[in-house]
């Protein structure tokens, strides 16, 4: 511990302050910015890591800043890590597809660290990240889903139009029994309609 004083000589007199009766430099610590700050993004997170001297790593705590690349720093968005650890993960749900992310990192000694507290550091250096695309289906899964889309509106309209004919045909006489040629030709075109459902699928 130290004791600081101001002395000055004063219209002729000296005079002693007494600045801080106390002064426990372990108590004021402003520490060095992290280094080497990194990342690595994947499909469903992007990881950030960075390094501080090994013998800090169980005392510090971190706070990360991350924005668009083309954004300001005032409106960055904050992130904690839950552990003292120097990385941290950022969900691939809250950043936008194709859009470049920059991001920082500062530190300061843990608010549960009883022998020495700190303010926080400088930021450090960035580094830059973007999520991948969301990737696209195959084109024969599009176009199996295009045919089954276009399959059911022609199915009904064919069935529509099978129960219209048969109509007509019983009203004019020209068939003997419309009813009983009709169910064995909708039974028919029903099991066409599954099999093809079944092949598309």
């Amino acid at each position: 511990g130290y004791r600081v004083s101001l002395q000055g000589n004063f219209f002729g007199r000296n005079h002693t302050y007494i600045t801080f009766p106390e002064y426990n430099p372990r108590k004021h610590i402003k520490l060095d910015p992290p280094l080497n700050i990194q990342s690595n993004v994947t499909a469903s997170k992007c990881q950030i890591w960075w390094s501080v001297p090994w013998y800090l790593v169980e005392i510090l705590q971190y706070e990360l800043q991350y924005k668009e690349y083309s954004m300001s720093w005032e409106i960055a968005l904050n992130k904690t890590p839950p552990s003292s650890l120097p990385q941290i993960e950022i969900e691939a749900t809250e950043l936008r597809s194709g859009i470049a992310y920059v991001a920082r990192v500062r530190c300061k000694v843990s608010e549960n660290e009883d022998s020495y507290h700190s303010q926080w550091s400088e930021w450090s250096q960035t580094t830059v990240f973007q999520r991948a695309g969301v990737p696209k289906l195959s084109e024969k899964i599009l176009n199996s889903r295009t045919m089954q889309f276009l399959f059911i509106p022609l199915s009904f309209g064919t069935l529509l139009y099978l129960f219209w004919n048969c109509k007509l045909s019983s009203s004019e006489g020209q068939k003997p029994s419309p009813a009983l040629t009709f169910p064995r030709q909708l039974l028919s075109f029903s099991h066409s309609i599954i099999c093809t459902m079944v092949i598309l699928r």
